[in-house]
Order: C-alpha cells, then structure tokens, then sequence
C-alpha cells in the first residue's frame, strides 16, 4: 500500500513539475516579462520640444516681420502683467531682441479648456526657449537631440551639383564643403553633366534632417574626366587637403583679392591716365567695386609697408609673402584693425578697405605682383602649391591616407547615400 502511494505522489509530482516549467516557457499561466508588459502596458506619450503633447494641440507658425514677443503674448490674450512677468523671466536666459523674422513658433493649447499654456520659439535648428503661459511663468531654453551619422555617398551630375545631392538624398551644405576643399582646382560654376563625386564624411541630425556636414575623411571629384582627390592631414600643427601623392590643394594665393568686382584696367606698359591725361605704365589690374568693400590679402605673409602715397596710390600696404612674391593694394578707404608694419597676416585675412584715396576717378582697388621686386601681370601669375606632404611626414600620410583612399575607391559612383555604421580607417 505505502509503495502504491508513493508512486502515485512521485507520479503527480513529476507531471506538476512538467505542467510548470512547460506553463512558464510559453508563457501559459505565469505571465513573463513580456505577457506583463502586454497586461500593464505603459504609453510613452509623444513629446515635442520635450513636452508631452497628448493633452495639447500643437499649432505651428513664423514671425512675422517687425513682430516681437508681447505682439505674440498679446494676440494669445495674456495681460501686460503676465507679459511683463515672461519678459522679466525671459532676460536670466534669453535675450528678446534675438527673436528674428521668419524663424518659427509653436502654440501648444490645451484640448479641453482651449487654454494656450506654451509658447516655444526656435531659435536655431539645434535651440529653442519654451515660455510657460501659466503658473510662475518660467522660461527655459530647450536643445533638441542630435545625431551624429557616419556616410558614404556618390553621385553623377545631371544638371547642377546641388539638384543631383538633393536628388539622391544628400544634403545640398556638402556641395559647399566639396568647393571649399576644391576651390584651386576646380571651377565650381563650371560643373558640367556626366562630372561625378564620391566623399566619406560625417554629419549631424536633428529630427531626421542635416543640420551640419562634419569632418570629411576623404573625397574625390572627377571634372571634365580629369580625378582630384582630397585627404585631410594635419602638418606643422594646421588641418589641410592632400591629393593622394601628399601635394596640398591649397595654393599660395588667392586668385583675386576681392570677392565682388569688376576689372576696369589690366596690367599694360603704357596705359592712358584718366586723371594726369598722359600715357604711362600701369603694372597691376584695377578692380571696381564700391567704397567699404573688404580687400584680402591675397596670401600669408608680413606687411612691409602703410602709407599714404601723395603721388598717386593714396592709402596703401605692401605685403611680403615670401623671397620671391610681394603685393601690393592701392587707393584704400582706409585700413583694417590691426594692420600694420610687421603685421602677419593671413590668406584671406581682411586688410583693409576699397576707397578712392590719391589720384583715383572713382572707388576701385589698384593691385599689384612683384616677382623678386619686378612687376607681373596678376592675371597671368601660377600660383604655386602651398607646402607638400614631406620629410618624416610621409609615411605616417600615407598609413593615414591608404586604407581611407582605399574604401572612397570602392564606392561606386551611382551608389547615392549610404549610411555606414563602423568605419574601417583611423
């Protein structure tokens, strides 16, 4: 008898201990984590701006112009007490008179009482200022998320390079990095059908949209069938492009020292003087533009001279780039701050003003080239390349450049955009 109970009651136990661990594996009759979630389960509401916008309904809209914050409080019906009250909170973090024309805002009223209880005013793409319409009135500046995306693109251009990137998906700001980084190569303005591009770069997001292109790793752009590649390296402590054989895409100078001009007299030995009514040499190229036009220094280098030159030239620097280059700018309204003898200064670098200082008919620049001290016509001069890869420098490039030139060959050019999750370079 005590046998036959035995195995009874070790029967029963074995077929409760099966019921159970089968019951709990498939979730049967002791609900798991995710039966649990299922039965208690917990909705994250929507959010916008960081608030939670289920009780809300969310009206968009943009400044108007002449249009401050009070006109907006106002038009929502708040008091001038409450608006004074925003406007005191609003100065610990905000500067009011930031609030632009054109830029956006959001209304969140509430669904039952019809009651507006935020503005939210974009300030830029990566901030916004959220005014609380109720309660202590408090203001508070908000950032939205941003993400940071790994790409490798391409494309081959139909008609202009800024449509064939919007086309295949590519934020149009890259094609503005492309002619930064091939500026001395390629003639931008130039870009013909059947030109193509292929870049590896890095970017940044918010709510799905590019806000900024990021570092570039490498980049290559066929022109007119010819290939320019582009690498960045740092050397002598500055960031620079490299083509794949270490020589820097980054010429010596500037082609004109102007952005906006017209040339109104070349570089000729014997010109007609508007002003003296004789003909004499005139060795540099004018360049029309209006009074207060920025003038750049066309390279690197250290001025020489700032002078005023009664003869004729007015206001003007002389600057000496190296051993073999001097420039010069004539006929300046006046110069930048800072300018003056021993002054180093930069490519680019704003020195000073387009006036019509000395014998002048009107606003116009009066530049000049010298070559180990004689006059070059500016327009003809080859501007050589900035320093190379070189010395100790080039096989730790070369490490650097392979493997990324290596992966930027390997996309095709019809790929479009990709996005890339691990990179297989330094």
């Amino acid at each position: 008898m005590k046998n036959k109970f035995y195995f009874i009651a070790t029967l029963v136990f074995v077929l409760l201990s099966i019921f159970v661990w089968v019951g709990t594996y498939n979730n049967w009759w002791i609900p798991g984590p995710e039966k649990r979630a299922e039965k208690h389960k917990f909705i994250i509401p929507s959010r916008l701006y960081g608030i939670p916008i289920d009780s809300f309904k969310v009206k968009e809209y943009v400044v108007k112009r002449d249009q401050n914050l009070s006109d907006i409080l106002a038009k929502w019906g708040l008091s001038a007490s409450q608006i004074g009250t925003i406007d005191e909170n609003a100065r610990q973090v905000f500067d009011l008179k930031m609030i632009k024309s054109e830029h956006k805002y959001a209304v969140f009223i509430k669904k039952k009482t019809k009651e507006p209880c935020f503005i939210v005013y974009e300030d830029s793409p990566l901030q916004y200022v959220i005014f609380k319409l109720y309660g202590d009135y408090q203001v508070e500046i908000g950032k939205q998320q941003q993400v940071k995306q790994h790409r490798l693109v391409a494309g081959v251009v139909k008609s202009s390079l800024w449509a064939t990137m919007t086309e295949e998906n590519i934020c149009p700001m890259l094609a503005i990095s492309l002619s930064d980084i091939f500026q001395y190569s390629i003639d931008f303005f130039g870009i013909q059908p059947g030109d193509k591009f292929r870049v590896i770069y890095d970017e940044t997001q918010v709510g799905g949209q590019t806000i900024e292109i990021n570092r570039i790793y490498a980049a290559e752009f066929v022109h007119q069938g010819k290939s320019f590649v582009a690498v960045p390296y740092v050397q002598n402590g500055k960031l620079r492009f490299f083509d794949q054989l270490g020589r820097s895409l980054r010429k010596a100078f500037r082609k004109a020292p102007l952005d906006y001009f017209r040339i109104t007299s070349r570089f000729t030995n014997s010109r007609f003087h508007p002003i003296l009514k004789i003909y004499r040499p005139h060795h540099g190229v004018d360049y029309a533009a209006p009074i207060g036009t920025p003038v750049y220094s066309i390279g690197d280098g250290v001025v020489e001279k700032k002078a005023f030159q009664p003869s004729g030239g007015g206001n003007y620097l002389l600057i000496k780039h190296n051993d073999t280059y001097t420039t010069s700018y004539m006929h300046l309204r006046n110069f930048a701050d800072g300018i003056g003898p021993g002054t180093k200064v930069k490519m680019g670098q704003v020195i000073g003003y387009v006036g019509r200082t000395g014998l002048a008919s009107g606003p116009h620049l009066d530049f000049r080239v010298y070559l180990k001290g004689t006059p070059i016509d500016p327009l003809t001069m080859v501007s050589p390349n900035a320093d190379p890869i070189q010395g100790k420098e080039v096989k730790p490039f070369r490490k650097y450049s392979n493997p990324i030139l290596k992966q930027l060959a390997s996309i095709p050019f019809d790929a479009g955009r990709k996005k890339q999750a691990l990179r297989f370079f330094p």
